[in-house]
């Protein structure tokens, strides 16, 4: 619901934004694109084609421009950057939190980078630096290093004192850290709990010590389902030795999760979450080749197994009406066990003890649905073309390249899985070539034996 009601409110803005610029008026595009978030500003960006896109990004507040910057996709940010000059650009980006800066940083040009780094601090250019020395798809990346931390040998009253001379806390931090002399991660303590105890209480009582701390090598992936178990609002990030590095807060991992989604829903498709929906014909193009041309040659592969009953074929014209049928059904059916799998695999709910027990009650749905299926499929051809036989024979294909699909459903993620393989992104290819072949094969298998020996 929520999401419906984000999407309307999108459209109505882009509608409302679009009508202003063909009418000429820039004034009130600025006043409507200055009350948008900067995320908001980004998902409208992204919306507009690349003439309206570049007379919008003029008219944002020069303020938000780093946070927009940061909520759009690669290939947008890609032309917004193109489109500033240096001076703009370090304006921009040199007021960022580090982990959104470290986002940002390899798509900016040498000089800009090196003008941002002479604009910071020795403490926070060493900050930047250790936040790029890890691993894109890390902790260690997404962590901001701008904690809050005290030891556990003081009282509420010197932590309080400490919090009103820093002047302000850093977005989204709802607990303070507690570390050692060495500075290990020893626990948290909550606001709301330093709030509501006695100045003289030690912070030794107050010590929270049940959260875990996130290993700094861990991936995105494994952060976000932390983040979704726990209700985390945010997390500490350790080394190997326990030493507090930084934390990662709700806000990164909201955005790591929305591009999950978008990696799955646009990879069973063979395209890129990054990329612009007004990319260039020529860059869409070259992106979408690649996997195009996998897809044809699997057609051949399909193509083939039709040939080799061609004969079947030409005796029988009611065989090549049909068969579209089998194979169509089998694709479908595969798919949907494909997208519960591929789900499963990105939530860590899929592993070598619950395979089988999948495969058996995916076999079982599939055959299920295959005789349900199987059964009103025959009756229509049965009254169709008048033929026992071949609503027997379509009958029992269809039953059986459900089955194959329900197998490859299963079994085509886990083992790409294996083979260090996104099966996002391979998986609908291949399971779409073998319900393709076992469909033609089954069903034209069954009617030269049975209708045509």
């Amino acid at each position: 619901m929520a999401e419906a009601v984000r999407h309307d409110k999108t459209a109505r803005q882009l509608r409302l934004l679009s009508d202003a610029l063909d009418s000429g008026r820039l004034g009130p595009v600025r006043r409507l694109v200055n009350t948008l978030s900067p995320a908001e500003i980004g998902n409208l960006l992204e919306s507009l084609p690349p003439g309206k896109r570049t007379v919008v990004w003029g008219l944002v507040d020069p303020e938000d421009d780093g946070e927009v910057l940061v909520h759009v996709g690669d290939e947008v940010r890609e032309g917004l950057i193109a489109d500033m000059d240096p001076d703009e650009l370090v304006a921009a980006v040199e007021d960022l939190d580090i982990d959104d800066l470290a986002d940002l940083v390899e798509d900016l040009p040498d000089t800009v980078i090196d003008e941002v780094l002479k604009s910071m601090d020795r403490e926070n250019r060493e900050r930047l630096e250790q936040v790029l020395s890890y691993d894109e798809d890390s902790a260690g990346r997404l962590m901001n290093p701008d904690v809050v931390t005290v030891r556990a040998d003081t009282t509420v009253d010197v932590v309080l004192r400490y919090l009103r001379l820093r002047g302000e806390l850093p977005e989204h931090t709802d607990h303070i850290y507690v570390v050692s002399k060495r500075h290990q991660y020893l626990g948290r303590i909550a606001l709301q709990a330093l709030l509501t105890h006695e100045p003289s209480t030690p912070i030794n009582r107050l010590l929270d010590d049940e959260q875990p701390a996130i290993g700094v090598d861990e991936t995105s992936e494994m952060v976000a389902r932390q983040f979704s178990d726990h209700d985390w609002i945010s997390a500490p990030v350790v080394d190997d030795n326990n030493i507090l590095l930084g934390r990662i807060t709700i806000d990164d991992v909201v955005d790591i999760i929305r591009e999950q989604a978008e990696h799955q829903a646009l990879g069973a498709a063979g395209l890129d979450e990054d990329e612009d929906l007004f990319s260039p014909v020529r860059r869409a193009f070259r992106n979408r080749l690649i996997w195009l041309g996998v897809n044809l040659g699997t057609a051949f592969l399909a193509a083939s197994v039709v040939d080799r009953f061609a004969g079947s074929i030409e005796k029988l014209a009611a065989l090549a009406v049909l068969m579209p049928i089998v194979a169509g059904m089998g694709g479908n059916a595969g798919t949907q066990v494909l997208a519960l799998m591929v789900r499963g695999l990105a939530l860590g709910q899929i592993g070598a003890s619950n395979v089988p027990t999948l495969v058996w009650k995916e076999v079982r749905v599939a055959l299920i649905n295959g005789l349900a299926l199987g059964a009103v499929l025959g009756i229509v051809v049965l009254l169709w073309f008048r033929s026992p036989a071949l609503a027997a024979v379509i009958a029992i294909a269809l039953t059986c390249n459900l089955c194959f699909a329900a197998l490859g459903g299963v079994f085509v993620p886990v083992t790409l899985k294996r083979m260090g393989f996104d099966p996002a992104l391979a998986g609908g290819v291949i399971l779409t070539t073998i319900t393709d072949v076992m469909g033609f094969l089954t069903f034209l298998g069954l009617a030269t034996l049975v209708l045509l020996r």
